[in-house]
């Protein structure tokens, strides 16, 4: 066995954990829609909002909504992605045959084209997955009644088909124009990635030796050689632009 020069990159050691573990101690716990249930597919049921809450390195606020148990005397205590607009002490009502207002959860079906929505799910029952960062949201294009699925447009742009099915809630994420504000000062972005993860903050690759980058090294900072990287390059090798399909600047009007 030959010797292999170098040493492990930093996109290696974080698939190890470790220092790279993201910082859960003090989260509020999972933020999702209800298990779908009978009352949710045939009619609906009512919840209450509590409390709006922070959850540490989410900039989303959330909404601690208490529903009554349909099969047990007992509470059952949700914590959902708070739309805006949604204050303490108002009913959310979630199901098939909830009323179409900001906070409420209900079928892609049931909700016309164009509305605006939020924390929803890619598949049915799995209790949301798309648009539920801070300000963002999610909007429905068109619905296809003959195969029961519904095109949806996400905060990327990116156009998504999904079962009509799929619950989604009515608003646009709170928390929105996060980014307005500038860091200004490293001491804030410490703060903020302390509460997210080890990710921050990030040596460029031409500032390392060649032992820890492809990219270091050289009498100059620079790359050296091609800034892409093929898609099933090898751990160690897979930097930079992975799989690029263009480089360079985006140039032209906005396509829409």
């Amino acid at each position: 066995r030959t010797a292999v020069m170098g040493k492990q990159i930093r996109g290696q050691r974080k698939g190890r954990g470790s220092v790279f573990k993201s910082h859960s101690k003090h989260r509020k716990g999972a933020v999702q829609h209800r298990a779908l249930d009978f009352a949710e597919r045939h009619g609906y049921i009512k919840g209450v909002v509590r409390e709006i809450i922070h959850d540490p390195g989410r900039g989303a606020p959330i909404a601690r909504v208490v529903f009554r148990n349909p099969y047990k005397y007992k509470l059952d205590k949700m914590n959902f992605i708070a739309a805006e607009g949604v204050y303490t002490g108002q009913f959310i009502f979630a199901g098939a045959k909830a009323q179409l207002k900001i906070g409420n959860v209900l079928p892609l079906s049931a909700m016309p084209e164009g509305t605006i929505i939020c924390n929803v799910e890619e598949k049915q029952g799995d209790r949301g997955k798309l648009a539920r960062a801070s300000g963002n949201y999610a909007s429905i294009v068109a619905h296809n009644l003959d195969e029961g699925t519904t095109r949806i447009r996400l905060p990327s742009g990116a156009k998504k088909i999904c079962k009509s099915s799929c619950r989604a809630m009515v608003g646009i994420v709170g928390g929105g124009g996060r980014l307005d504000k500038p860091m200004l000062k490293a001491g804030r972005a410490h703060h903020k990635y302390k509460a997210k993860r080890n990710c921050w903050p990030k040596v460029r690759g031409v500032a390392m030796n060649p032992v820890e980058h492809p990219h270091g090294g050289g009498n100059h900072q620079h790359i050296g050689k091609a800034s892409t990287s093929k898609r099933d390059a090898p751990p160690g090798a897979k930097v930079g632009l992975i799989a690029a399909r263009r480089t360079g600047r985006i140039t032209g009007g906005s396509d829409k």
